[in-house]
This record gives C-alpha cells, structure tokens and sequence, in this order.
C-alpha cells in the first residue's frame, strides 16, 4: 500500500510539475473587478523617495485600492513572503514536523547573528532565517516543491533541483502583489486545499502584533538580485468587524540608505491604512 501512495505521488507531482512550468508563461493578473485608483498612495510613496505601490484590499466591501495597479500587477521575486509558503508546504510534508521543531545552528557563520544559535519555527519565521528555510526546502525537494505551488496556485515559481534552495531570492520566479493579496484571501478564507493542522499553526506563527481590538498578520521581504534591491510587506488586520488585506512592493532610487529602506516597506504601509480610516491606532 505504501508503494502505491509513493508512486501515485509521483505520478501527481509529475504532473504538477509540468503544469507549473507552462504557468511561467501565464499572465500574473488575478481577475479583480472592483478597483480604486487612489493618488494618496502615490504622494506616499513619493514622499518616501522610492518607487512601486501599496495595494489594500476591504474584505467586506471587495475592493482594490491602490497608487499603481500597473505595478502591482508585475511579477516580482517573491524574497522571504515566500517563508509562509514555505512553512506551508513544510508541515503538509513532514519537513517541518511541528511548531516546536527547532532548527539546529551548525555552528558556522551564518551573515546574521540572530540566525547563529538553535531556532524554533517562530524564531526562524520572524528572524527570516534563510538557512533554515534552504534546508526545508532542500527536504521538501523540487519535485514535491513544484507540486504542492500548482495545488496552492502560488504565483509562477521557476524551481529546479539547481534552484531548490534559491528559487525565491533569485532567478526568473515571480509573484504580483495582487497575486500575494489573493493568496492571503485564501489563507484566510480557509479556501487553501492544506489540513487545518497547518492552518492553525501557521495563522498562529504570523502574527506580529496583537490586541484586544486587532490582531496583525504579516511578513516582510527583501531581495537583492543583480543589485536591483526589492522590497515587500504583505499581510492583514483583523479588526472589528473586517479585515484588511495589504501588499505594499518598493524599490529605492539610486541613492538610499538600506537601514531606512527596510522600515519604508511598513510604515508606507500603515501610513496608507490610517489615510483610508482602516486603522488608527495599530503599527
């Protein structure tokens, strides 16, 4: 019995393999049908000196709004956002055996002083540990990798054996920011086709911020490919009776400080909530 679950999982992601790599081709435009244009945004941004777009979604009322639609209906890398992916395809496989996993430090220098020491998955999410994640990934392997993108219809991922443990910070695998809300939607929505296991575990280890009249689910991103820096925050609040959905893509001008870059991504963000009167007192 065992044999035959093996290889009709082959067979499957196989298949899910082959469907994945004809999605590279496809347009990254969900269909939306209610869309603001709200020039607000664009002083935001303008103000921040650095390029892209906010993008916020009202959940009760089905609407999109953002500065640049255009912009955030182009494929990016998907950098660290892809660690929720990431984590939820790791539990639905066993590479990540439970929220209490702990990823042991080899004792190797890592570029990060908060990634040199032993991680449990929370620590390792927030930390944006890269190589805890190259090594789920490694476990999880191309094939499977490839397989549970296509049941999850997570944006047009370019993964081989070569780029297994890369894909995400480089190379030709790209996700929109409409896509990212849309994805959240599912998440959210409880639509994704994962077990409510991993569903609970992962609704827990998102959360950033919590309180009595919100709770914030989030994660940053930030790739560096051919030194074109890129920037995500992405994410939603929960708060009375609706939810907020939020995916905000940037990239510095020429001259930038890194340090004031990486926290642009959030308060642009928050800034363009607390403008529409989503949010007041949450950051």
């Amino acid at each position: 019995m065992k044999i035959l679950l093996l290889l009709a999982t082959l067979v499957c992601c196989s298949s899910c393999n082959r469907q994945r790599k004809a999605a590279m081709d496809q347009n990254l435009k969900p269909q939306v049908e209610h869309k603001i244009v709200n020039p607000e945004f664009q002083s935001i941004i303008d103000s921040a000196d650095v390029i892209g777009a906010i993008v916020l979604y009202d959940y009760q009322k089905n609407v999109y709004y953002s500065n640049d639609f255009e912009w955030a209906n182009e494929g990016k890398l998907p950098a660290s956002t892809f660690k929720i992916t990431n984590s939820i395809i790791g539990l639905e496989t066993g590479a990540i055996e439970s929220d209490s996993v702990i990823f042991k430090w080899d004792g190797r220098p890592k570029g990060n002083q908060n990634w040199e020491q032993d991680l449990i998955l929370r620590d390792a999410f927030h930390s944006s540990c890269v190589p805890c994640y190259q090594d789920v990934a490694r476990e999880i392997g191309s094939v499977t990798m490839n397989c549970y993108l296509n049941t999850l219809d997570y944006g047009a991922m370019d993964v081989d054996s070569n780029t297994i443990d890369n894909f995400w910070l480089m190379g030709s695998s790209r996700i929109s920011q409409m896509q990212q809300i849309d994805f959240l939607k599912r998440f959210y929505t409880s639509e994704l086709p994962i077990s409510k296991r991993t569903e609970k575990i992962m609704k827990k280890l998102i959360i950033i911020d919590k309180a009595e009249r919100y709770v914030i689910r989030r994660k940053t991103g930030l790739s560096n490919d051919n030194e074109l820096y890129n920037g995500w925050f992405i994410g939603y609040v929960e708060i009375e009776n609706n939810t907020y959905f939020f995916a905000t893509n940037i990239e510095p001008k020429k001259e930038f400080d890194f340090d004031t870059f990486i926290q642009k991504r959030i308060d642009l963000t928050f800034t363009a909530l607390k403008q529409m009167g989503f949010v007041k007192e949450v950051s």
